[in-house]
């Protein structure tokens, strides 16, 4: 799976705490992530991290690009609810994207975590489906 790690500023320490804690489970999938993020989780646990530009010059439409070739399957983004953020608006379309392509969303840790023990357990086959055009088959 496509795993996409996304954190505001007062946020990446949750990230980083939170890689470290599921490690086992993400060297398992293909990991992207916005600049700094990205950085951070790779200086903190050793996975390999594609890196994109950071959110606010880029990296979250980069993300939002995979999302619409239906290349994403798990977005965890942390978010800082309590500080107005100036790409505001590139954050909103990442979230729409993920509801139009039924992408799961976690703005949190606790949902993040709900979410990645699942993922460990299977329960993401429907993205398969999705990816292959509402059949389940895998060629």
């Amino acid at each position: 799976m496509n795993i996409a790690l996304i954190a505001h500023d007062k946020k990446k320490s949750d990230m980083i705490q939170f890689a470290i804690a599921y490690c086992d489970i993400l060297v398992d999938h293909t990991l992207y992530a916005t600049g700094t993020t990205g950085l951070r989780v790779k200086e903190a646990t050793g996975l390999p991290i594609h890196r994109f530009q950071s959110g606010p010059l880029g990296g979250d439409q980069q993300i939002g690009a995979l999302i619409a070739d239906n290349a994403m399957d798990l977005v965890l983004f942390f978010r800082d609810p309590l500080t107005a953020q100036p790409h505001e608006p590139d954050v909103s379309a990442l979230i729409r994207l993920c509801d139009v392509y039924a992408i799961p969303l976690a703005t949190n840790m606790g949902t993040a975590e709900i979410l990645v023990r699942n993922l460990n357990k299977g329960t993401f086959d429907f993205r398969d489906v999705a990816k292959n055009g509402g059949t389940n088959e895998t060629t």
